[in-house]
């Protein structure tokens, strides 16, 4: 059975699974669905037409799922969708969809949001994500599975993150940052790859070795980038870290890829 404080408000219309839990002084809007194991500490907010997967936890004071900060948001319907197993700490703000992005706001499974983070609308989310205090992504930003947003950090609206990328604290993102990239430095610079990261997940040494090749020939001085992602793609054909990177850089998008300082290598 689920447990609901007396203090909380339940609007008439919202669906909640089985053994969820909603603590003192929160507020589930009408067009809320609660999944299996969904935790509500205390004090949270969850309005609009969202959804929040199995054995998600949410800590105090966070406002999920309401209006989106757009002033060309008419009050058209739109959604959140939160998967599984996520973590959402104090005083984190998620917004719906609007018009212009699809009408869905979408965010993975296993992601950890501390606290202020802000996930604005139209984003989208993969699995594994982390938003480390304060981290800010703007409208219609992808984040690709297993990336890290730095403290303090913003993501201009449109930027891409690819997977595995670390964005270092207190970073200004403007352009796409490729996968397995890693960007620091106001406004943020390409620093290398995310070592770190590829050692924790187990990558071995040989694939670690070839994706560091292919980042120098990628981001040399010689030719143009076209060319550079061509000779890349033809001589690590076979590896598919960089072929991710490769597709990447040659897809469609809005914003610039985020670029290396000149003395910069991987």
């Amino acid at each position: 059975m689920s447990t609901i404080h007396p203090t909380a408000i339940i609007e008439d219309g919202a669906q909640i699974g089985e053994n969820v839990v909603i603590g003192p002084y929160s507020v589930v809007g009408a067009h809320v669905t609660l999944a299996d194991g969904v935790r509500l500490e205390s004090h949270v907010v969850v309005g609009g037409e969202t959804s929040i997967g199995a054995n998600t936890r949410i800590f105090p004071f966070a406002s999920i799922g309401l209006q989106p900060q757009d002033l060309k948001f008419k009050g058209e319907v739109s959604r959140l969708e939160i998967g599984c197993n996520n973590v959402i700490r104090e005083h984190v703000t998620m917004n719906p969809g609007t018009e212009g992005g699809g009408l869905l706001t979408k965010v993975g499974n296993n992601c950890l949001f501390m606290v202020n983070a802000h996930v604005a609308h139209d984003c989208q989310i993969a699995d594994h994500v982390i938003l480390v205090n304060n981290a800010t992504l703007a409208g219609h930003v992808e984040v690709d599975e297993y990336a890290i947003v730095g403290g303090l950090s913003a993501v201009h609206q449109f930027v891409r993150i690819g997977k595995h990328a670390m964005i270092g604290g207190m970073s200004g993102v403007e352009n796409d940052v490729i996968p397995y990239g890693t960007v620091t430095g106001n406004r943020a610079h390409l620093s290398g790859l995310n070592l770190v990261g590829l050692k924790r997940r187990g990558f071995d040494r040989e694939t670690i070795h070839a994706m560091r090749n292919a980042y120098r020939l990628l981001f040399a001085q010689e030719g143009t980038m076209d060319e550079r992602v061509r000779d890349v793609a033809e001589m690590f054909k076979d590896i598919e870290p960089v072929m991710e990177i490769v597709t990447f850089i040659s897809s469609e998008s809005s914003r610039a890829i985020c670029q290396p300082k000149m003395d910069d290598a991987a």
